[in-house]
């Protein structure tokens, strides 16, 4: 038995919309269209897939399960198009890159200069993206491959470790551990530091806590709320604390400190991509910057 792509899609936006009316004026269909169509695919799969309430619409288990791989199958049948059509009107391969905000712009383009030197000719587009927009990009066929820091791999992704970066801890110019070249883990457990994600939902603000955690204090986290600036100028004009790993030194024209955590911790780059799509220069950029 074969599926319709454009029935999964249709179920993908009644989920996503929470409604058969916002979904059908979402995809231009009449709502009779579309519930044809959704009543026409639980035929195909021979089990529901929502539950039509009289004030509220569910996605059952059956759905949930059919929804996660209609993204992943719709990711893999634009990627497939895309390397036709580029394979057939003859153009270079271009991969297309994601990097979370925890991931520099400086260590990706150290990471694309290593795999210049094996790969010359390799094409590059390089954006930042927020985790959620990572993933949603990478299932679509968006992306070719994502860098990020210990973000758990979604159904349809794979993961891999290409290396590690040792932490240190960026403080504005004015906060009073400035004038210190150096700073031990368990002398930051009275400080706030700033984080990116929510615990418990973000992979690398959990990394960050479990370390203080192992030094003996619980962390006083504060989220930026200022997303997507980049890991060390987070601390600007405030008190708080930003573990990074940039370089130890005065970066930001002199208005950051970043200063060198002892003993030495690690956090890990990961690389994501969709799982069962082929592409040589992704498989090459793995190739050469897996440590």
């Amino acid at each position: 038995m074969g599926l319709d792509l454009h029935k999964l899609h249709h179920l993908v936006a009644v989920a996503e919309e929470g409604s058969f009316t916002r979904a059908a004026k979402r995809l231009h269909l009449s709502q009779q269209a579309l519930s044809t169509s959704i009543r026409a695919l639980e035929r195909e799969v021979g089990v529901a897939l929502l539950d039509r309430g009289a004030s509220t619409l569910t996605v059952l288990p059956a759905g949930q399960a059919l929804i996660a791989d209609a993204r992943m199958l719709h990711g893999l049948a634009r990627s497939a198009v895309h390397r036709a059509r580029r394979i057939g009107r003859g153009e270079p391969e271009t991969l297309s890159v994601g990097h979370t905000p925890a991931v520099t712009g400086e260590e990706v383009t150290t990471l694309l200069a290593r795999a210049h030197r094996t790969r010359p000719e390799l094409a590059s587009r390089i954006n930042q993206r927020y985790p959620h927009e990572l993933v949603e990009q990478l299932l679509a066929g968006d992306l070719d491959l994502g860098l990020c820091r210990a973000m758990t791999p979604v159904h349809g992704l794979t993961r891999s470790l290409l290396t590690h970066h040792r932490l240190h801890v960026a403080v504005a110019a004015e906060h009073h551990l400035a004038d210190r070249a150096t700073v031990d883990l368990a002398e930051l457990a009275e400080e706030t530091v700033m984080v990116w994600g929510t615990p418990g939902r973000s992979g690398y603000t959990d990394l960050l806590v479990e370390h203080c955690r192992r030094a003996g204090f619980e962390p006083r986290l504060r989220r930026n709320p200022v997303q997507g600036t980049p890991p060390t100028t987070a601390v600007l004009g405030t008190d708080h604390i930003a573990f990074v790993t940039a370089a130890p030194g005065w970066v930001a024209d002199g208005r950051v400190r970043v200063l060198e955590l002892r003993p030495p911790h690690f956090v890990p780059l990961h690389a994501l991509w969709p799982q069962h799509t082929t592409h040589h220069a992704r498989e090459a950029f793995l190739a050469a910057t897996t440590d």
